[in-house]
């Protein structure tokens, strides 16, 4: 990006993935994440759910940064962007696992198999209050994952804090990966068309 940017950007996560992927998109932003009680948000559809995670995670963003004020007299307008994702696998939503023995089960089932993520991104003009959000979803498919493999992981830790303990870009784990449809760095938490799309939207 050439010239400054009309436009103040806040990712509104803690993920370093996500962060990654935005300062590779070339934008210049701050974090702040949101503290929200992700299991009291419950959607039958794993579509609606991460749209609904998204939506709660930028509201308690908001909230905290207006703490009363408002952006509308800023001169250039700040845009937030939430999102959320979730593993699905055989129909079953799968958030992070409750600990290693879950972690491990999740790896075991989805060697010789293969999962889903549905990503939300909503992205919000402080300014103006437009805001747009929508779900990018990817499919994987897994070679054998042996069994050393998945103790790596397990004993590294990293899986234990991720959607359905999965980190297909992870040196332990790209082996094993037999095919993705769609983008990976959707599948690592940030879809960057749907993404820059919705920035232009809201602007």
């Amino acid at each position: 990006m050439e010239n400054a940017p009309d436009f103040k950007l806040i990712l509104g996560s803690a993920s370093v993935a996500r962060r990654k992927i935005l300062a590779d998109m070339g934008y210049e932003f701050i974090t702040m994440s949101a503290d929200i009680d992700e299991k009291g948000i419950r959607k039958e559809k794993p579509e609606d759910l991460v749209m609904a995670l998204a939506e709660a995670k930028a509201d308690a963003i908001i909230s905290k940064l207006q703490n009363g004020k408002t952006q509308e007299n800023d001169a250039i307008p700040t845009l937030l962007v939430a999102s959320d994702t979730v593993v699905v696998y055989e129909g079953m939503v799968r958030e992070k696992p409750s600990g290693k023995e879950e972690a491990r089960q999740f790896m075991k089932d989805y060697s010789n198999g293969h999962a889903s993520t549905v990503t939300s991104v909503i992205v919000s003009n402080l300014k103006t209050g437009v805001r747009k959000g929508e779900w990018d979803k990817v499919e994987i498919y897994f070679h054998e994952i042996p069994d050393e493999a998945i103790d790596k992981l397990i004993e590294e830790g990293r899986v234990l804090y991720v959607a359905g303990g999965l980190i297909i870009e992870h040196p332990l784990v790209l082996p094993y990966v037999k095919q993705v449809v769609g983008t990976t760095d959707s599948v690592m938490g940030l879809p960057k068309a749907l993404t820059e799309r919705l920035i232009k939207e809201v602007l």
